[in-house]
């Protein structure tokens, strides 16, 4: 039999003898055994620490992002080996696609994530400064660095690779260094797709490392620089949450646990409507991806109690056409649980969950399987229950079976259906199927308080949702409550996660030198050449054009409404005036800015390639005909760009463009950027 490994502080190792044994899901048979026994836990925070994290600090945010994508690639390139894998855990072909390139594809947004929103620098200036004194000499700001301790990943058994990108991806992108600790029953699958991400050669050294067992004492050793993420059960994730060291030393923990998330039908809708049906299929979807086994998958199917029945008989007829069995045989549509162990725990909630509801579709014992043994693997088959009362009973919104279960739930208004939905007391996810605005805009209002995400679906989304159970890297995963209050992925929000907010205070100098951004107020660097004829690497922050003069004439106002056909009144009638906010005739503010372009502008070919964009434009004074302007143009910010084959190698520069008046008034303020030549 099979013995896992661990990849412990550079070196793949066994530990002694056997704490468990993990078995083919469809088969019962056993196919391999770990035990983390012998393994120091202290040393393998302590390795990430000095080796791991140290040298992902010392990337750039762009660096971890291109790291990401090649990894992305290069697990691409093995996924068949994978496929075959994840079948011993009981998934169909299209569940393992959901865990192997749906975790695969969290790599590729966050790569894609990191280059276009994160600076390509080693930590984050966060927001925008804040003024802190009468004469601007006293500023505060927020930055963000990289935790120096390691993240810690308890995951569950239902995503073995998923489960562990979807959280790498946002502590490798960070600069934090990662243990990952799968679930013990499908971690063979994790340990095989561990060894090619260790085989790539593509992370540094440290910055990952795997446990396929018991996690021992490890939690006992983390620091105030850690962190510890952990996906499964409430219970355990509470129990997990109150270690003594977790509170003691402030570690911060984000949980994303189980729970009972809903899918709502508006009682706007009949069975004659597209939503109808879109409804019943995203249900009965919902309850045999993976067998049931999805933290997001739907537990509670709240409906009109005038619409019970057709939903009840669209829902057995679809699912009627389900075929249980092994992901092998042809025609087999769901597969087993992933254990034995599973398949008592969904047994016995079941069970207790017909205490209080009305079996509708499917039997416990005697349910067909097919190309398997339904005694040997771990088979459940689909249960479609009702619950007459649901404001009577707790079970359905407390009793999560985690398998093919499902409960309807009657609603006599929406105000019921808002309070149903809330009853799950937390959930990751719940969906809603409406083609009224207004019911979707009452609901999700509503029932956001008690949820992490919210879908609503109509025929105008349905060809492109992700649909119900679907987390989304650029999208928040987590939820309140029995949910875990946490929050995974996010975008930039879950990068977050791993960085230390830290407010600092100071000059406009220093903190421009600390934050490398020009902030308003600094001292300016000014130099004898223009800097719109120095290439990228020349320029420096802080660098300061200070412009010759223009006086706005009435015929620049007459022109400029004459050619953008902006004929607004302030522009253009000087009878207008009584009551506005203007004394005479005032020149457009796009006007102003092109004319600042003017006078800054350099008009030579040079290393300046083209015009990029304009930010945060702001007109924050009247410019009347007789006004005398001028501009002060700043070297704001620079990201280097990466060499593309066939292209001029550049960068772009931010620039802080101010427009004064002849009072020294600020008339205009802008951040434009420019694609600069650079050295290759």
């Amino acid at each position: 039999m099979n013995q896992l490994q661990h990849y412990v502080c550079g070196e793949w190792v066994s530990g002694k003898g056997s704490e468990a044994t993990m078995h083919n899901a469809i088969t019962g048979e056993p196919i391999a055994q770990t035990s983390t026994k012998g393994i120091d836990f202290k040393a393998m925070l302590d390795y990430g620490r000095r080796i791991g994290s140290p040298a992902l600090r010392k990337m750039t945010f762009h660096e971890r992002a291109r790291m990401l994508k090649a990894l992305a690639l290069h697990l691409t390139s093995k996924k068949d080996a994978f496929y075959k894998i994840s079948a011993l855990t009981g998934a169909t072909k299209a569940d393992s696609w959901v865990d192997i390139e749906g975790g695969i594809g969290n790599l590729f947004a966050y790569a894609s994530k990191g280059r276009r929103e994160l600076p390509n620098d080693t930590f984050l200036v966060d927001g925008k400064p804040e003024v802190l004194s009468k004469g601007g000499t006293f500023i505060g700001h927020h930055i963000a660095v990289p935790l120096q301790g390691v993240a810690v990943h308890i995951n569950a058994f239902n995503f073995p690779c998923w489960g562990m990108l979807e959280k790498i991806a946002v502590n490798l992108l960070a600069g934090v260094s990662c243990i990952v600790k799968p679930a013990t029953a499908t971690s063979f699958l994790t340990e095989a797709m561990a060894k090619e991400i260790i085989a790539s050669g593509l992370l540094p050294k440290g910055a990952f490392q795997v446990l396929c067992g018991s996690i021992g004492d490890m939690l006992s050793h983390l620091d105030c620089q850690d962190v510890v993420t952990f996906t499964g059960s409430a219970t355990t994730g509470q129990k997990l949450k109150a270690h003594p060291v977790l509170i003691q030393n402030a570690v911060r923990f984000n949980m994303e646990a189980d729970s009972l998330n809903c899918c709502i039908l508006g009682e706007d809708i009949t069975p004659d409507m597209p939503e109808f049906e879109l409804f019943i299929k995203e249900v009965t979807r919902e309850m045999t991806t993976k067998a049931g086994q999805k933290c997001t998958a739907i537990r509670r199917t709240i409906v009109p109690e005038n619409r019970v029945v057709e939903v009840a008989n669209a829902l057995k007829a679809r699912l009627s056409k389900v075929v249980i069995g092994n992901p092998a045989t042809e025609g087999v549509r769901m597969g087993s649980l992933a254990s034995l162990s599973q398949k008592a725990d969904v047994r016995a909630k079941t069970l207790e969950l017909m205490r209080v509801c009305e079996p509708l579709y499917g039997q416990l014992d005697g349910f067909n399987v097919v190309g398997a043994d339904a005694e040997k693997g771990a088979f459940a088959p689909i249960m479609l229950l009702y619950c007459q009362n649901p404001f009577a009973v707790d079970a359905p919104h407390s009793v999560e079976a985690f398998g093919p279960v499902n409960t309807i739930l009657p609603y006599k208004n929406t105000d019921e259906a808002i309070e149903l939905a809330k009853m799950g007391k937390g959930s990751l996810v719940g969906s809603l199927f409406t083609a009224n605005n207004k019911v979707a805009k009452e609901i999700v209002l509503g029932a956001a308080c008690m949820h992490g995400r919210m879908l609503v679906l109509n025929r105008h989304s349905a060809g492109e949702s992700t649909g119900h159970g679907s987390p989304m890297p650029q999208l928040v995963h987590g939820g309140p409550g029995r949910a875990g209050g946490g929050e995974e992925m996010g975008g930039i929000r879950g990068v977050m996660h791993y960085l230390q907010r830290t407010a600092i205070q100071g000059s406009p100098t220093t903190l421009s030198a600390i934050t490398g951004n020009y902030l308003l107020g600094a001292d300016e660097i000014v130099k004898p050449v223009h800097p719109f004829k120095k290439q990228f690497d020349d320029l420096e922050i802080g660098e300061t054009l200070t412009t010759h003069k223009r006086t706005i004439t009435e015929a620049d106002i007459v022109n400029f409404a004459n050619l953008s056909w902006d004929h607004f009144y302030a522009h253009t009638d000087d009878t207008s005036f009584e009551g506005s906010v203007f004394e005479r005739r005032v020149a457009h503010g796009y006007f102003i800015i092109s004319a600042a372009a003017g006078l800054f502008v350099d008009a030579a070919k040079g290393p300046v390639l083209a015009n990029y964009g304009l930010d945060e434009l702001r007109f924050t004074k009247p410019v009347y005909v007789g006004d005398t302007i001028y501009v002060k143009l700043s070297v704001k910010e620079k990201i280097a760009k990466d060499l593309r084959e066939g292209e001029v190698p550049q960068g772009v520069v931010k620039w802080q463009v101010q427009v004064f008046n002849q009072l020294h008034e600020l008339v205009a303020l802008a951040t434009i950027l420019t694609l600069v030549e650079r050295k290759g």
